[in-house]
């Protein structure tokens, strides 16, 4: 009986140890899924300090929609549609710095211009193929209120740099029939 007892106290003391530790993981996870959201450095008047600010740093140029832009390197190359194809590589983070998201050497990442949230397509269709440039992209203009999964809480200005590679041009969208004129053909009389 001795053994039975002692065998039931150490698994007595194993799940109690166990509930705490677990007890104490999921507060941690907690924690660490709610820190951003609860972030000083990422509220809302931080957000709109970090715009203002900024905005008035040396070769900062802000659109009317409110999108911010700083020219880091110069391209001249061709300058991209809204339905091209555009090859870069990227590096997005919050303005606490917290990067959420890169592309690695090596690995660019292809996306459609018009396919991407609205900053960036503003500043891709401003852009030319050798561009590099940083972005600073108010909340409206990138994940507004919803946000982005856990690592982009709603309401954030995402700061961007951007170097653009290449373009692939959209494929010419055939005309149908109706656009072509009696009897389908495109021939005029």
């Amino acid at each position: 009986m001795n053994r039975y007892s002692a065998f039931l106290a150490g698994l007595g003391l194993f799940l109690v140890a166990g509930a705490a530790l677990g007890g104490a993981a999921k507060a941690q996870s907690q924690a660490e899924t709610q820190a951003p959201s609860q972030d000083a450095a990422l509220s809302r008047d931080a957000n709109r300090a970090f715009l203002e600010n900024n905005a008035r740093q040396p070769g900062v140029n802000v659109r009317p929609s409110g999108l911010q832009y700083r020219i880091l390197r110069s391209g001249y190359g061709k300058r991209p549609g809204p339905r091209d194809t555009v090859s870069c590589y990227y590096r997005g983070a919050l303005i606490n710095g917290k990067v959420f998201d890169a592309t690695e050497p090596g690995f660019p990442a292809s996306f459609t211009v018009n396919g991407v949230i609205r900053g960036w397509t503003e500043a891709l269709e401003l852009m030319r193929v050798g561009d590099r440039w940083q972005l600073v992209i108010p909340s409206g203009l990138g994940y507004g209120e919803r946000g982005a999964g856990a690592n982009i809480p709603p309401g954030q200005t995402l700061v961007f740099e951007i170097e653009l590679l290449g373009v692939a041009e959209a494929t010419p969208e055939k005309p149908s029939e109706k656009d072509q004129g009696p009897g389908g053909s495109g021939a005029q009389d």
